[in-house]
């Protein structure tokens, strides 16, 4: 039987404030569908960044959040997860969905796994958006064993999981931050320096050799002292600077390029994984009532929030 939901859809393009969170019929999954009843919608950037104006090929009104965690409550004829065989009641999560701030939704079997479980619902929630983009920007500049790399960012939500991915793979990090994110950088393994100016000299004093940049914030800093830094450029990616990328001549990668979201639907399973053995966390900063969905966008828009923030229905 058909779910009676509420969700947030953006009616118009524009911000927060023109959200809207109205009742919706959750339908029966088909077949290759799972039903989920949503226990923590997880929120980053792009939630804001993708309904602020319009996009080719999205009509409005566009249901908001890409991510979730909560329970399987209905299951479709000849279905399995991507992580296998499920059953209603398991916990799962589920990534690139459309409308994760909901009380439930219907999606593709395929992108729902089961749930790590040393993480709560609302720190798994927001596990795989960010763990993807970390994995991604680590294999584009082939991080391998002994490296070092640089990483602008390095205290948020894409840093703190490159950070823990490359401790695993034996990658010694040197991670921009402020002070207010040092401690965070030192936890997960990296070598904190603060951004401003003289970056580049304080990490040269390191006397480490950077065979790497991985930038997760786009400053024009962040850019300079990659390219004064690395000479290989295939070995410099952003995720938040593509006409710099262009200009100069490094990758700029980003989930709604094929061969990108390939790559991170190929990783989802292995970082599911790595949560489930503990390897692998995700820091939460603060959880908000579903119904206080446009305060914590705008809390996300202009603060530090030092973790992830999460929507509870």
């Amino acid at each position: 039987m058909a779910l009676d939901a509420r969700h947030w859809v953006a009616p118009a393009w524009g911000p927060p404030e023109q959200w809207r969170l109205v009742e919706t019929i959750v339908p029966d999954p088909g077949p290759g569908e799972v039903t989920i009843r949503v226990r923590a919608a997880g929120m980053n950037p792009a939630d804001r960044k993708h309904v602020a104006a319009p996009r080719p090929g999205v009509s409005l009104p566009v249901p908001i959040g890409y991510e979730v965690s909560g329970e399987i409550v209905a299951i479709g004829p000849d279905t399995r997860i991507g992580s296998g065989e499920a059953e209603v009641g398991v916990e799962a999560i589920a990534f690139r969905v459309q409308g994760g701030y909901a009380t439930a939704l219907t999606l593709a079997a395929e992108k729902a796994f089961r749930k790590p479980a040393p993480l709560s619902h609302a720190q798994a929630a927001n596990l795989l958006l960010a763990g993807t983009t970390a994995a991604e920007m680590l294999e584009r500049v082939h991080a391998r064993s002994g490296d070092t790399l640089l990483l602008h960012g390095a205290s948020g939500a894409v840093g703190v999981m490159v950070l823990q991915l490359a401790a695993l793979r034996g990658v010694r990090v040197i991670g921009t931050t402020s002070e207010a994110g040092s401690e965070r950088v030192r936890r997960f393994g990296g070598i904190p320096v603060a951004y401003g100016a003289g970056l580049a000299e304080r990490v040269r004093a390191l006397d480490l050799p950077v065979r790497a940049a991985l930038d997760a914030v786009g400053t024009d800093e962040a850019v300079d002292v990659s390219l004064a830094l690395v000479a290989d450029r295939s070995r410099i990616v952003t995720i938040a600077a593509p006409g710099r990328a262009a200009e100069h001549g490094f990758l700029s990668i980003a989930g709604s390029q094929p061969a990108s979201a390939a790559l991170r639907d190929g990783i989802r399973g292995e970082l599911v994984r790595l949560a489930d053995e503990g390897l692998l966390t995700v820091p939460l900063s603060r959880t908000y009532p579903l119904t206080d969905a446009r305060e914590a966008t705008r809390f996300l828009a202009r603060e530090h929030p030092g973790g992830k923030l999460a929507l509870i229905p």
